[in-house]
């Protein structure tokens, strides 16, 4: 089914692309483009010799930028159904060093949760699928239904961040066991609540689960790392890297990345020796959505930008 009716707000549109844009000439990773919002605004500033280079692992997304009418017909433009740890492949071609900016926006887009085939929203009943790329890997389903308890326990608690992970890992087990493995996301969310006795006020008792399960069966988590020191390969003296996180997990990897990168390493048994790892980032500071844009898409809420730029300390052009 295609996302035909279904729209996406872009958070954080103006910070981001404000952001990151060093060159109007200059070439540029917009890693995850969604519906294209950062991209097409990226590519209204860009100069005649500019470039913009996208990735997405949702074949749905990258027919939205080549097809129908808000395909993207632009000679500046290029998209790849990847997954943005594709950078490694595009420097291959390109030589490190020669990007002026990658943007990663980590969120999942409104067309892929308000889709209830897709599987990622406890709001609507339909397949317990999760996947990104529904062509490649294995669903939420066949790994509920494959795992066990104890495997099951860990996801939850260590990418749901959920103290309930084991009653919910034993109601799963027991489910399947039962010969009725949970299948799709009424059954997991009604297994959940039934599970779960108190929750935040204003938080759906599955929030935490679907939020695991969607980190494991995409590899979001390890993607980020490989996709972030791509990026910094990538980046030219001066070039910015924007990243917007939508949970703590998330945020905690990029803020600890960023960090680590901006300080020099050196060896204190030979102070006066050059850095061990050089200083390669700036950081250059972290932006929360405006009253306005909470007012107008509550999905912003957490969402939280970090930007940094490349320094020229150990750099190789």
């Amino acid at each position: 089914m295609s996302d035909t009716g279904f729209t996406h707000t872009t958070v954080l549109l103006n910070e981001t692309v404000d952001a990151v844009l060093a060159r109007p000439e200059g070439c540029y990773v917009d890693g995850t483009f969604g519906r294209g919002g950062h991209s097409r605004l990226l590519l209204s500033k860009l100069a005649p010799a500019g470039r913009l280079i996208a990735f997405d692992k949702d074949p749905e997304a990258v027919a939205a930028a080549t097809t129908g009418p808000q395909a993207i017909a632009d000679p500046r433009f290029e998209i790849r159904h990847a997954s943005f740890t594709a950078m490694a492949e595009l420097l291959a071609e390109r030589g490190a060093g020669t990007l002026d900016g990658v943007m990663l926006d980590l969120g999942v887009s409104s067309p892929q949760i308000d889709n209830p085939e897709r599987g990622f929203s406890f709001r609507f009943d339909g397949p317990l699928d999760m996947r990104m790329d529904p062509t490649r890997g294995e669903s939420a389903a066949d790994f509920l239904a494959r795992a066990d308890e104890r495997q099951i326990a860990q996801v939850i608690r260590d990418y749901g961040e959920e103290r309930f992970a084991v009653p919910i890992s034993k109601a799963l087990a027991a489910r399947r066991a039962s010969g009725k493995p949970v299948r799709t996301t009424g059954e997991l969310a009604e297994l959940v609540a039934r599970t779960v006795k108190t929750r935040e006020p204003g938080q759906d008792p599955a929030t935490r689960t679907f939020q695991a399960l969607r980190i494991l069966v995409n590899a979001e988590l390890e993607e980020l790392e490989q996709g972030l020191s791509a990026a910094l390969d990538g980046l030219r003296e001066g070039g910015r890297l924007a990243v917007i996180s939508f949970h703590s997990l998330e945020d905690r990897i990029v803020k600890s990345f960023i960090n680590r990168e901006s300080k020099a390493e050196v060896d204190r048994r030979a102070p006066f020796a050059p850095p061990t790892r050089p200083l390669r980032l700036q950081a250059l500071g972290r932006i929360r959505a405006g009253q306005a844009e909470l007012s107008a898409n509550p999905r912003a809420r957490s969402a939280v930008l970090r930007v940094a730029q490349r320094t020229s300390e150990g750099f190789v052009a």
